[in-house]
């Protein structure tokens, strides 16, 4: 019954398809005859119907195996596919992209398998109202602790709260940061962003509040600038604007090990021209000084996190320019913005690039990192005076045109101001 059953298979595939080179034509045998005996026209042999039928049952053999293979690649399939509706439901709530499908490739979102869902923007903002109601519990403690012991007990215990505060302030923007990226609701964000800072900026007062004890004991411009993130709105502000100058100097004491560059450390616009002033290190260039959009590069490498003392000298005469690193002249060139002279009336920032005046940020373009000791001349300072400077020599100028002083800096959006160490260590 077998041998006639494949037989019969062998009838019904040999019209449908062929194997290989052979042909086969099915023969009708009586029940009670020898399938043996039966050949097929043309054959004459029962060996070769024999051959026949164990290749036949070779194909089914290999066909079995085939559609077991088949069956073990589909549940895998099944399983990535499974693992992919996941990951869409998690990025896209309600069955919709970010941002609706309409910006992407195809209008497709993008899905890869194994990649991590995003946190929900619900716990983003769980996290940061824990960190600065932790933020809030210190501050009062340090307040309560300042009205019932000594100063200089308090001035120890703010040391030690102040790194803490700074360190939990860089979670709480790097977090603002996170959600700003996510965009799943961008009115929400914009709301939640603005009521940081305002926390922040209540915070960092609150601080000052609490220092005003100790600056009779500190100098005025003992202090320095710390911009922990590439941000859009952390900045700080001179005061005062600069006079019509037909030569300068700049210098200052600067810490950074941000990548790609370090940003740009201050920018001075005027009415019509943003870029009147600017010392910036933006991507992968060197750093530069801009002067009415006239550019030189400057051979600094000061981008490895420890404190640096930089100067920049410059006339208008041939635009002839000097550039100074911790004391040392490292390069000069001319033709700088020639019978330029930097024009008064104008905005002078710390941290951000200036698109319009006194505004127009570009967070790529922010400095990350410590600044201090920032003075302005109006002539060019002679290597024995920039020395001195480099090494806190008690016989080092301040600047006559922005001398560094806290009363001439207000600060915005979570910059802080705290006591400026490296002269220390270096006497």
């Amino acid at each position: 019954l077998l041998l006639l059953l494949l037989l019969s298979l062998l009838c019904l595939r040999g019209r449908g398809q062929g194997f290989g080179q052979t042909r086969f034509v099915c023969t009708s045998v009586p029940l009670d005859g020898d399938v043996c005996a039966a050949s097929a026209p043309g054959t004459g042999s029962a060996e070769e119907l024999k051959s026949t039928v164990l290749q036949l049952r070779e194909t089914v053999l290999q066909q079995k195996e085939t559609i077991m293979n088949q069956k073990e690649t589909i549940r895998e399939l099944t399983a990535k596919l499974g693992r992919c509706e996941s990951q869409s439901v998690l990025e896209a709530p309600g069955g919709e992209g970010k941002g609706g499908g309409a910006g992407r490739k195809g209008g497709f979102s993008k899905n890869t398998m194994g990649d991590l869902s995003r946190a929900p923007a619900a716990e983003t903002l769980s996290q940061l109202g824990q960190t600065l109601q932790s933020l809030k519990t210190r501050l009062e403690n340090l307040e309560q602790f300042s009205r019932m012991n000594s100063s200089s007990q308090t001035t120890n215990l703010k040391d030690i709260l102040q790194n803490k505060i700074d360190d939990l302030e860089k979670q709480v923007l790097s977090r603002v940061n996170s959600l700003e990226e996510a965009k799943f609701n961008p009115n929400n964000e914009s709301e939640e962003r603005g009521k940081i800072e305002s926390t922040l900026t209540s915070l960092h007062q609150r601080i000052s509040d609490l220092e005003k004890g100790q600056k009779d004991n500190r100098p005025p411009d003992r202090f320095q600038l710390t911009f922990p993130l590439r941000t859009n709105y952390m900045y700080a502000k001179v005061k005062k604007s600069l006079p019509e100058m037909y030569a300068f100097s700049v210098c200052m004491w600067i810490k950074s090990n941000a990548s790609p560059g370090l940003g740009t450390p201050f920018s001075y616009a005027v009415p019509g021209q943003a870029n009147e002033l600017v010392l910036i290190e933006w991507g992968n260039n060197p750093m530069e000084i801009l002067i009415n959009d006239k550019v030189a590069k400057l051979p600094f490498v000061i981008n490895d996190g420890k404190w640096h003392h930089i100067c920049v000298t410059w006339t208008t005469r041939d635009g002839v320019w000097e550039a100074y690193q911790d004391g040392t002249q490292t390069g000069n060139g001319e033709n700088l913005a020639p019978y330029h002279p930097i024009k008064p009336q104008g905005v002078l920032v710390l941290g951000q690039e200036q698109d319009t005046l006194g505004g127009g940020f570009d967070a790529t373009q922010a400095f990350v990192g410590e600044l201090a000791h920032f003075n302005v001349w109006d002539r060019k300072l002679s290597p024995g005076e920039v020395y001195s400077l480099a090494t806190c020599s008690t016989k080092a100028l301040s600047g006559n045109v922005i001398a560094w002083a806290e009363a001439n800096i207000d600060i915005y959006g979570g910059a802080t101001k705290w006591t400026f160490e490296a002269c220390r260590q270096l006497n």
